[in-house]
């Protein structure tokens, strides 16, 4: 993409004394001093205090909530006017209706209107691909599938959608993007990130930023955005979710670091921890990463928030706590603002005694209160605390479907095409099988209705899976339709051979069902072995094989891929994913997504594109660097030529521009989209240097024949790296920048002193 200046929405927010009293310095600033000069402590530390909806929600006599959902008044009355807690958020069980969410929203403000400060509460809720908990939202391709369209300008309106349903489910705070680079590809979060690359996720991370906050995070169509989860949590050494990473901080400022910082400067409200600890330190009780980093270096004066339960878990997980009430002042020390308790009181309680004891000082309360009420009054909570139900026409309308089926499109990706069997003609008949082949939770993945997204067929029973796609594009006399294998057994496998040898061409659907968080936990990266068995004997009838991934992360499919005539990886598509399959099978798509991740080989062969040298020195060591795709892979219907690199000078200075042009002509016979992705590396370098880095990218249209020139422009900023010091600076030396196969050196000088005999200290 083009380097591309973001406009920056600036918010500013006043540190508090104890006495809660600075001289304003916004309108805002004026009314949070005063309405804090105000609060009791009891208040302030309700502010402080974020709760499940559940424990407002009607249960039976055994605890479990009551279908239909219904608000209990009473226990609403005691959150809000007793402890007067300012937060809510999540789902009781699964997704409602917007009239139902009305309901809610409406019950919750009209309490916190007769408490004595009629502080409007605020209601946060996990949108990560649309408004996630309400019926007949648009749901977008998770953020995996997103990154592949390598299109922020689509993510950015997707995000803008997702603002606006959500909102019209009457929710102002949105619990996304996930910045996490997702450097181990077992994690079972890969999903709901951008990928393995700082760049890509950064990027792809302002861009739907801006789409969920727009210009005024205030007005009706928009919401406050949460970044997470700061810091490292994409790196598990075990690859399990929650459990601890070893990351230097030089390591963590390179890679992990770098999204935050351009989401802080995009403007982003609110921010969730890392769940996990890092060097035997919880995140959540790290004053140097929530204070130090985020605070003073950062200059982020949003809110911080946990995440679920992890405040007690310093207490019952980490052990560096020796009880909750420890674990509360650790945490609140450290820098924390809210905590997402979520069941009881004990944070309250626990801290108001903290406060009166002196453990916790009444400045630190003043600074988070402050926060929490900056944020409240930005979202226009004060002057609006319910939204209007006519506001929202367009909530799930076919406009905003249009841009999901887009998404969905642009984010498939065309792996493999032996004498390019895609896409199928329309003629011919064919089998579709497979576990992923007709269900909708392969296509939506977790955090789609229900946490788990287990109920998916059910919520989403009006969408097309991929077999109905199918079934729909070609007719269903076309299409014969055998499971053969659910995700970890095999299903009458004979029936499937003996249907395949009445077909064409086989769609084979392989994958993954919904699942996130540590439901996601797996001891082995391969695809299930009843998956690769259905796959080999498939291809024993003679017919082609087309692979269809439908996963969240890359599963080791190396046996069923080299048995496949074609590769196609749909990710988590989205509501419309079954389409958006049946588009590019059939040809009516031309596939223009790329991996924003390393697809590996082997499970025992995790690496990222932008590893270390590892071949020692031996270029042909099969047990080097030999993923079974690479980063920024992505085949097309038509054929692409780079041609006549160049740049506008061969040495770049301290506060100069490099301008790269390089010439992209579709030589195929259809029209077509390319993403050109620009890399650069070092050749030699104080601190080992990366194999290489992307440093830009753009994605362009091309018609058949067309030739287009795409412009990049780099500067020493973009060729810094983190040094021992934890200072970012670019090293004097030789580079090389690489666009396809494509390549050119230029040097980079600088006028300030540097010293390799130092490990790059000044």
């Amino acid at each position: 993409m083009k380097n591309i200046l973001l406009v920056i929405a600036a918010f500013t927010v006043c540190i508090f004394c104890a006495s809660a009293q600075v001289k304003p310095k916004t309108n805002i600033d004026q009314k949070v001093n005063s309405l804090l000069a105000k609060m009791t402590l009891e208040e302030k530390v309700g502010q402080m205090t974020n709760l499940v909806v559940d424990v407002i929600s009607k249960t039976d006599a055994s605890g479990k909530i009551i279908e239909p959902h219904e608000i209990d008044e009473q226990k609403l009355e005691e959150r809000i006017l007793k402890y007067h807690i300012g937060s809510f958020q999540n789902v009781a069980g699964h997704a409602y209706d917007r009239k139902h969410w009305y309901e809610i929203i409406s019950a919750m403000q009209r309490v916190a209107m007769r408490d004595r400060l009629k502080i409007p509460a605020l209601y946060g809720i996990d949108a990560i691909h649309g408004v996630t908990y309400t019926l007949g939202s648009t749901l977008f391709p998770q953020e995996i599938g997103m990154a592949a369209t390598f299109n922020p300008e689509l993510i950015q309106k997707a995000g803008g959608i997702s603002a606006y349903e959500t909102r019209a489910s009457y929710i102002p705070w949105n619990f996304s993007p996930v910045l996490d680079v997702a450097k181990n590809q077992a994690w079972p979060r890969v999903y709901e990130t951008f990928g393995e690359d700082p760049y890509l996720v950064k990027t792809m991370g302002a861009a739907i930023i801006e789409g969920y906050q727009g210009n005024n995070v205030g007005d009706k169509y928009h919401v406050t955005s949460t970044m997470k989860h700061f810091l490292g949590y994409g790196d598990p050494l075990s690859g399990k979710d929650r459990t601890p990473a070893w990351i230097p901080d030089r390591y963590m400022r390179e890679y992990f670091l770098p999204p935050f910082i351009e989401a802080i400067k995009t403007g982003s409200r609110t921010l969730m921890v890392n769940s996990s600890e890092i060097n035997g330190v919880p995140v959540h009780a790290s004053k140097y990463l929530l204070t130090d980093v985020l605070r003073k270096e950062l200059k982020f004066d949003g809110i911080v928030i946990s995440d679920w339960m992890d405040v007690s878990y310093l207490h019952t997980r980490h052990h560096v706590a020796a009880s909750e009430k420890d674990a509360v002042a650790l945490a609140v020390n450290a820098g924390l603002d809210m905590c997402i308790v979520p069941y009881d009181y004990n944070f309250y309680n626990y801290l108001i005694q903290l406060v009166h004891e002196g453990s916790v000082p009444m400045s630190r309360i003043n600074e988070s209160v402050g926060r929490i009420l900056h944020v409240k009054y930005e979202l226009g909570l004060f002057d609006r605390p319910v939204g209007n139900p006519e506001d929202y026409p367009d909530f799930g309308s076919d406009k905003f479907k249009a841009v999901n089926r887009q998404a969905a499109d642009e984010s498939i990706t065309l792996l493999k095409n032996t004498n390019n069997i895609l896409p199928i003609k329309k003629s011919m008949r064919v089998l579709v099988t497979g576990p992923t082949a007709n269900t909708m939770r392969s296509l939506d993945g977790g955090w789609s209705y229900t946490w788990q997204g287990e109920q998916d067929d059910r919520y989403a029973a009006e969408k097309n899976t991929i077999l109905k796609a199918i079934q729909q594009k070609i007719g269903k006399q076309n299409v014969v339709y055998e499971p053969g294998a659910a995700f970890d057994s095999l299903h009458n496998i004979n029936a499937a051979i003996e249907a395949a040898k009445q077909t064409d061409a086989i769609v084979l659907c392989l994958g993954e069902p919904s699942y996130t968080e540590n439901f996601g936990n797996i001891d082995d990266l391969d695809l299930p072995a009843a998956q690769t068995e259905l796959a080999q004997q498939l291809v024993k009838t003679g017919k082609p094989v087309i692979l269809v991934l439908a996963e969240g992360r890359p599963r080791v499919v190396t046996l069923a891929n080299n048995a496949a005539t074609a590769t196609l990886m749909a990710y988590l598509p989205g509501n419309e994913g079954g389409d958006a399959v049946a588009d590019i099978l059939f040809g009516d798509v031309n596939p223009s997504g790329k991996l924003p991740f390393t697809y590996p080989r082997f499970p025992n062969a995790l690496v990222n594109y932008y590893r270390k040298t590892i071949e020692n020195g031996n270029g042909d060591d099969s047990h080097g660097y030999n993923p079974l795709y690479e980063f920024g892979f992505g085949l097309s219907y038509t054929t692409f030529q780079y041609h006549n690199l160049r740049a506008d000078k061969r040495d770049l200075k301290d506060s100069g521009t490099l301008t790269i042009n390089v010439d992209v002509t579709n030589t195929g016979n259809r029209d077509g989209k390319e993403t050109v992705l620009l890399f650069t590396s070092e050749f030699y370098a104080s601190i080992a240097p990366d194999t290489k880095r992307l440093r830009a990218f753009n994605k362009i249209d091309l018609k058949a024949g067309e030739t287009k020139t795409v412009t990049f422009k780099i500067s020493a900023k973009d060729i810094a790296y983190v040094n021992d010091d934890g200072k970012t600076r670019a090293e004097p030396g030789e580079f090389k920048i690489e666009i396809a196969n494509q390549t050119l050196n230029f040097n980079y000088a600088t006028t300030q002193p540097f010293n390799k005999q130092t490990d790059g200290k000044l």
